[in-house]
């Protein structure tokens, strides 16, 4: 693998989330791989355009729909603020989305607006609740989607990072459970943009970080996830999640894509394995599977996470952020990165926020 820098894999793991976005455009949503197939041939290797019946109809093939176009947005306000700040954020959401959306699904940019983000614009422009009390229940990866952005900006703070992903989140999907899942995401991402494998030791390296007090998970374990002994104390919550158990996934799933053993082939078949829908148990183990699979190689890994169908769009943004975060900007396929629409737009925004990491 070339070797990278932090900024290198930084900027890396943010136009690797923006080309994964993109490539799920014109695919999305097919949950009949037959009729996939049909549509866009035996194998999707590239951008493509919606069909006319379909999701994101009237994008163009490179063009990003409603969740690069959150993140973009994300991204600027840390950029500009020079770090997470809320209120900047909320006032974003508020002057740049909102206005663009009527609490329909087929609306907004990109031609389709996700559940989580119709429940906070109803809350917020048609209750005017204020944000804070915007997080619906929606079972989705949707804050992942933009708050690995916040996670790539605090990679080498894990605790500002579990903080300010966890502060994000919840002005949008408010079920605890997302939410310890979507900053163990982060967790994740931060250690592959400081050069950690997404290997068989991430999750000890994770944990280290709970007993250290730095990831707000609570665990009863001993090193090594050893039990306790009689008369050892009930340890002192480091935070709200109840159990640290989104911290061991990336680890069980990292062994098994390199278990000998086990074999998923091709590929793309994960998405039966671990599921299709849209929900974050079954994205997250797809999109740590492909990432661990195809750590060096960007292209195999997000047309894999294409190719499975189903909501694949989040599984190949997420897959391209780990693996944009483990090979690094300087390593991306050129076309692909000069096939997204705005991408010398993006590509500075991203450099820019990678400075800062």
């Amino acid at each position: 693998m070339i070797p990278t820098t932090l900024q290198d894999r930084a900027a890396g793991a943010l136009m690797g989330a923006f080309i994964g976005e993109a490539l799920g455009v014109g695919p999305h949503w097919y949950y009949d791989l037959e009729e996939l197939r049909r549509d866009h041939g035996p194998w999707i290797s590239g951008y493509t355009t919606p069909l006319p019946h379909r999701y994101h109809a009237g994008l163009k093939a490179g063009e990003l729909s409603q969740a690069g176009f959150i993140l973009a947005l994300t991204l600027r306000s840390l950029v500009e603020c020079g770090g997470y700040d809320e209120a900047d954020f909320c006032r974003r959401m508020d002057e740049e989305l909102f206005p663009l959306l009527d609490g329909t699904p087929v609306a907004g940019p990109g031609g389709y607006t996700s559940q989580s983000i119709r429940e906070a614009w109803r809350r917020r422009v048609r209750q005017q609740l204020p944000w804070g009390q915007t997080g619906g229940h929606a079972d989705t990866t949707e804050a992942i989607e933009r708050t690995l952005a916040i996670a790539v900006r605090y990679a080498r703070q894990p605790a500002r990072l579990a903080e300010a992903v966890a502060a994000n989140t919840v002005l949008t999907q408010g079920d605890e459970t997302v939410v310890s899942m979507t900053v163990a995401f982060g967790a994740v991402l931060g250690l592959l943009v400081q050069g950690h494998a997404l290997d068989a030791h991430i999750s000890g390296k994770l944990m280290d970080l709970v007993s250290s007090g730095a990831l707000p998970f609570h665990a009863v374990t001993r090193d090594q996830l050893q039990p306790p002994r009689p008369g050892d104390p009930d340890p002192p919550r480091a935070g709200r999640f109840a159990s640290p158990d989104a911290l061991l996934t990336p680890s069980c799933v990292a062994r098994a894509a390199a278990d000998s053993e086990i074999r998923i082939e091709p590929a793309w078949k994960v998405s039966l394995v671990y599921g299709m829908p849209c929900a974050i148990y079954h994205q997250l183990p797809a999109a740590y599977y492909l990432a661990a699979c195809f750590a060096g190689d960007f292209e195999a890994a997000v047309l894999h996470a294409v190719n499975g169908g189903g909501q694949n769009q989040a599984r190949a943004l997420l897959t391209g952020a780990l693996v944009g975060a483990q090979v690094g900007l300087s390593a991306l396929p050129r076309h692909l990165v000069d096939g997204l629409a705005q991408s010398a737009a993006l590509l500075e925004l991203s450099r820019a926020l990678a400075a800062k990491a």
